[in-house]
């Protein structure tokens, strides 16, 4: 009826088998203490009989009005308590009471209890019916209650089959329960990223598409044009290096697009506990170099001393790399970039300080082949790094200075998810 790993089904047996021991103890409970109940009246007739007869109130001979069977016998055990007993004869039952009168007689009054074992036995049979029917409708119940407890599960499952590349709708909370809402907020986040992701992959391929279609159209015109009439050699050379130089751009493109590629498998790297401070100061030592070379400077304020934290370093590397590559690039002569880090509301944050004109605050500084300024560049720099930062759970921003012109580049990361 279920299979074999059905979460239902194991729902059901529980909650059925709970109920089952539950009615089974409370009809124990009940078949013995209807059973004392009833006996309780013959068993008080008796030692209430006893004991008249033994302070001298009724005779012998009036125990056969009450059906009672009565014998004397000599204490010969020297018996001092009264005993109870009961014994089956030729289908009768009947209950017997031993009660020593004085220390040299006992009275033995026995009672037919038939009538009585029968409407126990009766109430047994009933019990039993009751319980198979009880069990019965806890049953039916439990695989009921496992339906409409497993309905929004359905009702999510349904949602998720119906989403494609071309229809990501997120999930309205009212349709489910409050009990299952995060779950429904956690595949509206992880469908909010695939909106982004498939955004950004249309863009890139139509990016890349439109980067290498240009350049090689103009190097299908500059040959047809130096090849309408002849020409000098120098023209030729002329020619032939300036499809060089675009057959570069297009190689550097090509890398930046295997870079994507690269990035995707960084994703599924292995996180590894690093000291990202000891981090921080080797990857800015590593551009030091490459600043001072063109007269820059680079500056380090880091907060707290050490910190260690849990992530794929290649990711990480991808955001400080792109920060910094872009700082020295925007930033004028004789200008300090400033790479400093703090731990503000349980976040850990990264900040890359330029001196250089600032951003466009308008412009999609995230989207892919999309170039500011008079630098050359892919432009996949900040969209490689974005996706990076989703990946390992932060978020980046880029805004402008307040105190002067420049450009701030921020990676923050929430430190409980590392």
């Amino acid at each position: 009826m279920f299979p074999e790993k059905s979460l239902r089904a194991r729902f059901a047996l529980q909650l059925a088998t709970a109920g089952a021991m539950l009615i089974v103890i409370f009809s124990v409970m009940l078949y013995h203490y209807t059973k004392i109940t009833i006996l309780e009246g013959v068993v008080f007739e008796l030692k209430s009989k006893a004991k008249q007869f033994s302070d001298g109130e009724i005779k012998f001979s009036d125990f056969k009005a009450h059906n009672i069977l009565a014998k004397i016998q000599k204490n010969s055990n020297n018996l001092v308590n009264l005993q109870f007993t009961q014994e089956k004869q030729a289908n009768k039952t009947f209950l017997t009471l031993i009660y020593p009168c004085n220390d040299n007689i006992i009275l033995t009054l026995k009672k037919d209890t038939t009538k009585y074992t029968n409407m126990v036995d009766q109430i047994l049979i009933n019990i039993l019916v009751v319980n198979a029917t009880v069990t019965s409708l806890v049953l039916f119940y439990a695989m009921f209650l496992s339906r409409i407890l497993l309905f929004p599960i359905k009702i999510l499952s349904k949602n998720l089959l119906n989403l494609n590349e071309n229809r990501l709708e997120e999930i309205k909370s009212d349709q489910i329960p409050n009990e299952f809402k995060p779950l429904g907020d956690s595949l509206n986040q992880l469908i909010k990223r695939l909106k982004i992701v498939s955004n950004y992959q249309k863009e890139l391929f139509t990016g890349a598409a439109h980067e290498l279609k240009t350049p090689l159209a103009v190097m299908k015109t500059k040959n047809e044009v130096t090849l309408i009439k002849p020409r000098e050699p120098q023209k030729y050379i002329e020619a032939l290096k300036n499809n060089n130089n675009s057959i570069d751009q297009m190689n550097k493109m090509i890398s930046s697009i295997l870079a994507i590629g690269r990035q995707e498998g960084a994703q599924f790297e292995e996180a590894t506990k690093i000291d990202i401070i000891a981090f921080l100061h080797d990857i800015s030592r590593n551009f030091l170099l490459l600043a001072r070379a063109e007269n820059k400077d680079i500056k380090t304020d880091f907060s707290p001393p050490s910190l260690t934290l849990n992530l794929q370093i290649t990711l990480l590397t991808n955001i400080i790399q792109n920060f910094i590559q872009n700082a020295i690039k925007f930033s004028p002569p004789n200008s300090v970039i400033l790479v400093s880090s703090e731990i503000k509301d349980d976040k850990f944050i990264i900040k890359v300080i330029d001196e250089g004109e600032g951003i466009k605050q308008n412009q999609d500084l995230f989207a892919p082949f999309k170039r500011y300024g008079d630098k050359t560049g892919a432009g996949l720099g900040l969209f490689l790094a974005k996706n990076a930062a989703a990946t390992l759970g932060g978020d980046i921003e880029i805004k402008n200075r307040s105190d002067r012109s420049g450009a701030i580049a921020s990676f923050s990361l929430p430190i409980n998810k590392t």
